[in-house]
């Protein structure tokens, strides 16, 4: 029972937060605006705070885990291979066939593994080191895919790799990384007006993400698309992890590096996916119906993943 306490304990703050974004909106309390604004907001300056002073704040050179981030990239690469190839043999319809991968790997690695990870063991160095070795890729292979199969055989005159190449460079959250992992090498010092300036920003980033989460969490839209819907949140939250946890165990991965990893292999679809569909000309409807099902769905998967690491004493 004690086991199944702690899941619940770690999982139903987060998921009560999103609900309470979610009866905001539904009583117009927040709007639309307001949830664009604060993704836009959460996204370009209270994410990359919180990232940055993670990573400042700790011993770098210390903590570092080459196996570890060697493993957050191989398997991000080894799913995004398998569902490409499924999607590929199983799709005819080229314009499911982009949203569906994306939706099957492209998970809120930062935001909610960052919440999770939070929740659990306070400060980590674990959730930046796999956003490193994970969300390049989610933007990279997803501006490749979404190009590739777009129904208007969107080729334009924009060079998707190039693209890709500029979402990287250009990404605040990247950028924090790297600006964080630079400041805990060299250990400057800085001024106290800045930190905590910083740690105010920090302190809003989870709440202010999972509110807009909520908000964003639209249930007509679950109903379309039902099997690669169905699909997709099955390889999300159940197939991934039930397959490559076991393995992250035998390498010997424990504690944060766990919950990290299973964020990363089992976190419901980042809401992200609809707004780049979009972008490429795709009508967007599998990608906002599996945000919907992987959202409501892993309130119960990952506490149940939770369980089982907790109850074998991985984490």
């Amino acid at each position: 029972m004690a086991h199944l306490i702690f899941s619940i304990n770690t999982t139903l703050p987060i998921f009560l937060t999103m609900l309470v974004g979610y009866l905001l909106k539904k009583k117009n309390i927040i709007t639309p605006s307001f949830i664009d604004s604060a993704n836009n907001l959460n996204y370009k300056i209270t994410l990359p705070a919180l990232l940055f002073l993670d990573l400042y704040q700790i011993d770098i050179v210390r903590v570092w885990d080459t196996k570890y981030v060697l493993f957050c990239f191989i398997v991000t690469l080894i799913s995004i291979a398998v569902i490409s190839l499924f999607g590929i043999l199983f799709f005819r319809k080229k314009e499911y066939l982009g949203e569906f991968i994306q939706a099957s790997y492209r998970g809120s690695a930062a935001v909610l593994g960052i919440a999770f990870i939070h929740s659990i063991y306070t400060d980590s160095a674990m959730g930046p080191l796999m956003v490193i070795a994970s969300v390049p890729m989610y933007n990279v292979f997803a501006i490749l895919i979404l190009s590739l199969t777009s129904p208007n055989n969107q080729k334009s005159n924009h060079n998707p790799f190039l693209l890709a190449l500029k979402e990287i460079v250009t990404s605040p959250i990247i950028f924090a990384i790297v600006l964080g992992v630079v400041f805990s090498l060299l250990k400057p010092t800085l001024p106290i007006i800045a930190t905590q300036t910083l740690q105010f920003f920090a302190r809003i980033a989870t709440p202010l993400a999972l509110i807009s989460l909520g908000g964003g969490f639209e249930d007509k839209k679950a109903i379309h698309k039902l099997k690669p819907t169905i699909l997709a949140t099955f390889l999300k939250l159940i197939a991934f992890p039930l397959l490559f946890l076991p393995i992250a165990y035998l390498m010997g991965f424990r504690d944060e590096k766990m919950v990290a990893i299973l964020i990363m292999l089992g976190a419901p679809t980042t809401a992200s996916c609809y707004i780049m569909s979009r972008n490429f000309q795709h009508d967007g409807v599998l990608s906002s119906s599996a945000i919907v099902a992987t959202t409501f769905f892993s309130s119960i998967t990952l506490t149940f993943w939770l369980f089982i690491l907790r109850f074998y004493g991985i984490i």
